[in-house]
């Protein structure tokens, strides 16, 4: 299949084709889900978060409005932080709401184990902390997940008021081919 784009103005474009996915090795999509662990540590001597800007007035804000955090957490297989690691949540999340507890995140789970082994899964969007079930985009990913699409669903399991500390249990159910 030799087929030009043809942009909007009628003229034939050379710098983009069509392709057939088979050839890309693109097989049947599956529908998965997973389910992981996201253990969020911002306090002691080893964070896996940690807040790298802020605005000046986000110390006066009600709900730290401005702050961005990075993040490099593990991901397990079980509740506890001792349980099987099966990949890392990398990225950033962010205060973005000025007058509720809303962040930001981008970030990718970067997978460890068995046949996903170095595959990623993106999610950005908009998380509503205190909300018992939040619902996020899947926007892409890699390896075994390229083409990706579904979204996640994130639900706070721990969360240590003195340290800041949180164990969120995410649902993923994600496209892929």
């Amino acid at each position: 299949m030799n087929s030009a784009i043809v942009a909007v103005d009628g003229k034939s474009q050379t710098v983009g084709k069509v392709l057939n996915p088979t050839k890309l090795g693109l097989k049947k999509e599956k529908l998965s889900h997973f389910r992981v662990y996201w253990h969020d540590i911002v306090g002691g001597r080893h964070p896996t978060s940690i807040q790298v800007a802020k605005a000046a007035s986000t110390d006066k804000s009600a709900t730290g409005f401005g702050a961005v955090s990075m993040i490099d957490d593990p991901l397990t297989e079980g509740l506890e932080l001792s349980s099987k690691l099966v990949g890392r949540a990398q990225g950033f999340y962010a205060s973005a709401g000025i007058n509720e507890l809303v962040a930001l995140i981008n970030m990718n789970f970067a997978f460890v184990v068995g046949k996903y082994n170095g595959s990623t899964i993106s999610v950005m969007g908009r998380d509503k902390v205190l909300s018992e079930v939040r619902e996020m985009p899947i926007v892409g990913g890699s390896g075994l997940f390229r083409f990706a699409r579904g979204y996640v669903e994130a639900r706070t399991k721990k969360l240590d008021s003195k340290t800041g500390d949180s164990t969120v249990e995410y649902n993923i159910y994600v496209f892929h081919y």
